[in-house]
């Protein structure tokens, strides 16, 4: 495992080495963020020894060098679209990345190859020399072509390089992301071969080194000693408490005359010093929704220490659908905290950093919900687990008992609450559409309305929280195919009319061909051509099969 760890950091690092150069550039790291990141190794996520390795890396990387930091997958699951750029190009940017790495959560998809246009984009690849760093788990799952992408960066960039580090892929998948590297001028790195690692490592130790710069002229006569930083602030979750040195941030703004901010003058994050003009200025220190506002006024020849105490703690919640289940990585957790504009929103294990007092948490599984006021003292930490108390249930409709499962389109699903209200109507509680549709329920009496097009059948069912349950519907119901050369619409009726010598409507295409699943009975089918002239043909469909009728 540590063996490992020590090959992504290491594959990292080559990439830092060999793309970063020795002098200051701008490079945006990409890390994949989707589900299959959560996968694990001798006992350990794929996505905790990544976060590890960009940390122990980005220690050691040139100062002075942009380095920016780019996601996707970790907002939406199943979207092609969730790609986001969340620590621009800047210099001493380590602590952000670090800290950004660490609250992502991996939910989504691969689209590496939209991710890999929109950072050479951020970089402005056609203008200025730019680096790209890819770290991915999985091959492209949105459609994109990454060798095709990288003929077209290494045509019209200034001079662009992708680098790419398969993490835990097999030598034929490396194979089909190894181009984009290739076709830019770049490496592809396999971290699950430690070995080609160490090699490709020494082959860079061994590089030469750049020559030394000319001996600079003698120097003028040294003006008076200034200290090195003026502005060294520190930041604590409690008086007494550590300085808070990961995760914070630290905004600095110009002062108006009133008192009020003015032109945010930088952004920075974890620990931090500056060598500030004189001036008044106004300082926000934060830490997660932790925040304090200070007026500072820096004059010349003076270093100034201020101490910042958040009044804060830290909340780590897991929420549970049951006692001693796995924790719900997709659970919406809320919290309303002391002071707040509006409540935050986390997903899963959530570690957040508040103000102190009662926090309002709010814990959301599928349609189970609980909430508790928890009381959080400066400076102390307070873990728990908070359980929804919700069942799990798979539902599928079938034409049969015991025969094939519907899976096509038309299929939905409605979950109501058994017991009617006064006027005989039920609480709708929840729906899905599609085959082994999956609802998260509180404990209680239901009824489960399924649909397959045309055929609609309810059945009850009981949640208790804990226990799971596969829900199978029997539709009682075939599959109706129609021909009607040259029509304009098809409607099936019920074959048998009514008192008063009427059909009932079952359904309508406005088409030549119409298929739909109905339960299984006797029915007329009508077809309408533009003139105004119709057919009809009657039909028997029996449950389980399929009946195909041509009218014309």
């Amino acid at each position: 495992m540590a063996g490992l760890a020590r090959s992504v950091a290491a594959a990292i690092f080559l990439l830092s080495m060999t793309t970063f150069g020795f002098a200051a550039n701008k490079v945006i790291i990409i890390l994949d963020a989707s589900g299959s990141m959560w996968a694990q190794i001798d006992g350990k996520p794929k996505l905790e020894i990544a976060r590890e390795s960009l940390r122990t890396v980005l220690q050691s990387t040139p100062a002075d060098d942009e380095i920016g930091f780019m996601a996707y997958g970790h907002r939406e699951k199943g979207s092609c679209d969730d790609i986001q750029l969340i620590v621009p190009p800047q210099a001493g940017s380590a602590s952000a990345i670090s800290a950004a790495a660490d609250s992502l959560k991996f939910l989504g998809k691969t689209p590496l190859t939209a991710a890999v246009k929109q950072a050479a984009e951020a970089l402005k690849y056609t203008e200025d020399k730019a680096t790209v760093v890819l770290i991915t788990d999985g091959l492209e799952t949105c459609g994109g072509d990454p060798c095709a992408l990288g003929k077209e960066l290494e045509a019209s960039g200034v001079d662009f390089t992708a680098d790419v580090v398969g993490f835990g892929l097999t030598a034929d998948e490396g194979k089909q992301i190894a181009c984009l590297a290739d076709n830019t001028g770049g490496k592809y790195i396999q971290a699950s071969d430690e070995k080609a690692l160490q090699d490709a490592l020494v082959e860079t130790v061994a590089a030469p080194a750049p020559a030394p710069e000319p001996a600079p002229a003698p120097a003028p006569a040294p003006a008076p000693e200034k200290p090195e930083f003026n502005f060294l602030p520190t930041a604590l979750l409690a008086e007494g408490g550590d300085p808070v040195t990961d995760g914070n941030a630290w905004e600095v703004y110009k002062a108006k005359s009133d008192g009020t901010r003015g032109d945010n003058v930088t952004t920075e994050y974890g620990a931090y010093k500056a060598n500030l003009e004189p001036g008044d200025y106004i300082i926000v220190a934060r830490d997660g929704e932790a925040k304090l506002e200070q007026k500072i006024k820096i004059e010349a020849g003076q270093v100034y220490k201020p101490l910042f105490i958040l009044n804060a703690g830290t909340l780590i919640i897991h929420p549970r659908p049951s006692e001693g289940a796995d924790v719900v990585d997709g659970a919406s957790v809320v919290v309303d905290y002391p002071g707040a504009d509006m409540p935050a929103t986390y997903y899963g294990t959530t570690k957040a950093v508040l103000p102190a007092g009662d926090e309002k948490v709010t814990v959301t599984i599928g349609q189970g919900v609980v909430t508790e006021t928890i009381p959080l003292a400066a400076g102390k930490t307070v873990e728990k687990d908070m359980i929804a108390g919700v069942g799990h249930v798979v539902a599928n409709a079938y034409y049969t008992a015991g025969g094939d499962k519907a899976d096509g389109s038309g299929i939905g699903f409605k979950i109501v609450k058994a017991k009617k209200k006064i006027d005989g109507t039920r609480d709708e509680v929840t729906y899905a559409y599609g085959p082994d549709s999956k609802f998260d329920l509180p404990p209680d009496d239901y009824v489960l309305i399924a649909t397959v097009d045309l055929a609609v059948v309810e059945q009850p069912f009981t949640v208790k929280v804990g226990e799971f349950q596969d829900v199978k519907i029997a539709m009682n119901a075939g599959v109706l195919a129609i021909t009607a050369p040259g029509a304009s619409k098809i409607e099936i009726f019920e074959a048998k009319k009514d008192i008063n010598g009427n059909r009932k409507s079952l359904g309508y295409a406005y088409d030549q061909k119409y298929q739909a699943a109905i339960p299984a009975g006797d029915y007329a089918v009508v077809s309408e051509k533009s003139d105004n002239s119709s057919k009809e043909g009657t039909v028997t469909v029996k449950a389980g099969e399929r009946a195909e009728l041509t009218v014309q």
